[in-house]
Order: structure tokens, then sequence, then C-alpha cells
């Protein structure tokens, strides 16, 4: 990992909005550290600095040194972090302490590779369905990312987590059944068979003659008076 890169922190003494505003008018903004069974310390960071490590190669999973001014120098890591709604700034970041000795468990990011037969040869479409595994490892070995070839998935073929080639101390914490990438069919709607189309020409009228509307008269119509009833005479 690339623990040569340093991150300096300003150790914070005051907490709140207010102050948080402050070292944003500053050019910093608000970090918490903790881990390694140590007290939580508050600090404030350049976000520029978080952002280009959370945009590196390595992402989140970048172990840096965290030099704080008059005090501790320690491997951190960025383990969560805010973003600004509207101006997509960094506002907090949380890092942990690392211990170089121990066991980790982080998430990985998984990429395919190839183009896979059942995409080439059978019309399929490759779908993505996980893009990170988890494992755990010593600080060191954590990669960058794990590469899968899909180059043999047939139609209904998927790799799994448990394919992953696992190096060193790594150990797969994710369940080795979950569908990294698999190849399915592409829907398609069925077209308008011709003698169908025929079928309705023969009962559309023919183009030009619209069918005259169906006029209903309001009101009932006035009936006529019956011829009044003339008495036999008996």
């Amino acid at each position: 990992m690339a623990r040569e890169i340093s991150v300096a922190a300003l150790p914070r003494t005051t907490r709140g909005k207010n102050e948080s505003r402050r070292l944003r008018r500053g050019g910093h903004i608000p970090a918490i550290l903790y881990g390694s069974f140590q007290e939580a310390l508050a600090v404030a960071v350049d976000p520029k600095e978080v952002t280009r490590i959370l945009h590196s190669k390595t992402g989140h999973n970048t172990i840096f040194n965290l030099e704080i001014r008059d005090g501790e120098s320690t491997p951190a890591m960025v383990v969560d972090w805010q973003y600004d709604p509207v101006k997509d700034t960094l506002l907090h970041v949380d890092l942990k302490r690392i211990d170089l000795t121990k066991r980790i468990k982080v998430s990985v990011p998984v990429v395919t590779q190839g183009e896979a037969k059942g995409v080439k040869q059978q019309d399929g479409l490759l779908e993505l369905v996980t893009r990170e595994v988890e494992i755990e490892c010593l600080p060191d070995e954590i990669p960058d990312h794990f590469t899968l070839d899909v180059t043999e998935l047939m139609l209904g073929q998927s790799v799994r987590a448990g394919e992953v080639a696992l190096t060193g101390s790594m150990v797969l914490v994710s369940a080795p059944e979950n569908v990294i990438a698999h190849v399915v069919a592409l829907r398609i709607e069925e077209e308008v068979k011709p003698e169908a189309a025929e079928e309705v020409a023969a009962v559309t009228p023919e183009a030009g003659a619209a069918a005259e509307p169906e006029v209903i008269k309001k009101g009932k119509k006035e009936e006529e008076a019956p011829e009044p009833e003339t008495k036999k005479k008996k």
C-alpha cells in the first residue's frame, strides 16, 4: 500500500458547528481519529489531501501516515466520510489507526477481464452483480483490486466470489456463492406476425373513410297525443 503518503493533521480542542464552519473557512475539515485501543482524537485535515486519497487507485483502502502536529505519527485509513450534497465537497472524515501487524477486514473492488463467449456467440449480456468482495488480511497485503476472467462464460453461467484468487494472508469474508457476474439472455419483444397484421387490416376501415360518429339526440322524442276514445252507444 501507499504508506509513503503523509497527511498533516492539526489537533482540535473545541467542537461544534461553529468550530466546523471556522475550520472550513480556513481550508480544513473536522476529522476523528480512533482505533488501536486508544482514545479518539479530534483533528483537522486538508480536504484536498483526503480527496486525492479517495480518488487514487487504492481508494479508501489506502494506508497513509497521519502526522499530527506536536503529537503522534501513525498509519491510518479513511473509514467514513461525508460530502456536501450540493457542493460535493468533503465535510467530515473518520480516520482509523492501523496496526500493521494485525489483520483487518476490507472491501476490495472486482473487475472482469475478457469477452464472454455467451456474449460473442450467443448474443447474451454480461451483467455485473457485485463489484466488491470483503476479505481479511494483513494491511500490507491489501490488493488494489481482484480480476476475474469471464471469457468462458456461456448463457446462464456465472463467476462467484469463491473463485477470486487469494494470496498471502488473505481470507475471503464474503459468502463464496455470491455472484460477481453472469451472462443473461437479452429480452426482445416479439414482432407482430404478417398474418396477424393482415387480419387487423381486414377489419380496419379503409383509409380516408372515416366512420360517421353516432349522434345521440338529447331529450325524448315527443309522443303524439292519442286520439280520444269514442264511447260506443249502447
